[in-house]
């Protein structure tokens, strides 16, 4: 999915205007794309902006559980199809900066950058709830499903909206992520049609785990961030880690092998003495990530 390329050259410093960076709660930081005026929709500038807000919460060692909303009514409109793409109508010939920037190598390069927010996401270590409060199409179609966690408003809806622009309706992870949501031939109705999924059908659909009254989709992601903030930071990011690699493991005894190592070596952690001694003396744990 291409976008304005000005706004995402090599080496450009995020300028942290278009992603709100917040902690509503002890261990949540809550990030809101915050260009409300285009529904949130992607730009050069909030890509760049959302790699650094995930990669300054991957190394915040008081981050347990990262939550992703959008600002206004929508979660993310994808594509912001009023910025020129990379790719659009040649260039004057005495343009040579434009002529660069609208290059094969130029759009690669912006595709690339949307394309590794998917990946990102999935390697936090800490879990990632996305509370879609509106629309989320195309790029924030993807966004959600590289969440841990989908969590829709009443007003939500979701939709594939590549194969509508004239793209390929597979793009930024959805064509392997939604499958293994909700099945191969659902997922195949909605990448070739485009069509949007209300948030009742998102429901019925397993596409999100719960459909909340709008205004309270935040809410409702810090109540399931504080029962996941109740267990180990290890056990947390262990969980993930394996539970995301099993979708990618071709066997249930690899899988099993899988779990086992990892329940090995969370064991040797002090946080799991400390969660079952918690247990016993029935009191809150006190967490140390040792």
């Amino acid at each position: 999915m291409l976008t304005d390329g000005d706004a995402y050259l090599p080496g450009t410093p995020a300028s942290g205007g278009t992603v709100r960076v917040e902690t509503p709660a002890p261990g949540v930081r809550l990030l809101t794309l915050d260009r409300e005026h285009r529904l949130n929709a992607m730009s050069g500038e909030l890509i760049k902006d959302l790699h650094a807000a995930l990669d300054g919460v991957a190394v915040d060692e008081d981050c347990r559980v990262v939550i992703l909303t959008g600002a206004g009514r929508a979660f993310c409109a994808g594509l912001d199809l009023h910025e020129p793409p990379v790719r659009d109508a040649a260039p004057a010939a005495s343009d040579d900066g434009a002529e660069r920037r609208r290059s094969p190598q130029a759009g690669m390069h912006v595709q690339q950058a949307i394309a590794s927010l998917v990946p990102k996401l999935r390697n936090l270590p800490q879990p990632v709830i996305s509370a879609v409060n509106g629309p989320a199409a195309g790029g924030g179609f993807a966004l959600a499903l590289a969440s841990d966690i989908r969590i829709a408003a009443e007003s939500a809806r979701f939709n594939a909206a590549f194969v509508r622009i004239g793209l390929s309706g597979c793009d930024i992870g959805v064509s392997w992520l939604l499958p293994r949501l909700i099945g191969a031939g659902l997922s195949h109705e909605l990448l070739l049609t485009g069509r949007f999924v209300r948030a009742s059908e998102a429901l019925r659909i397993g596409l999100v785990s719960r459909v909340v009254e709008d205004g309270s989709v935040v809410d409702a992601a810090l109540e399931i961030a504080a029962l996941i903030c109740a267990n180990s930071p290890m056990g947390v990011w262990m969980t993930k880690e394996v539970a995301w690699s099993q979708l990618e493991v071709g066997s249930l005894q690899a899988g099993i092998d899988l779990e086992n190592r990892t329940q090995i070596l969370t064991s040797y952690t002090r946080d799991h003495t400390e969660q079952i001694t918690a247990f016993l003396d029935r009191r809150p744990p006190g967490y140390t990530n040792s």
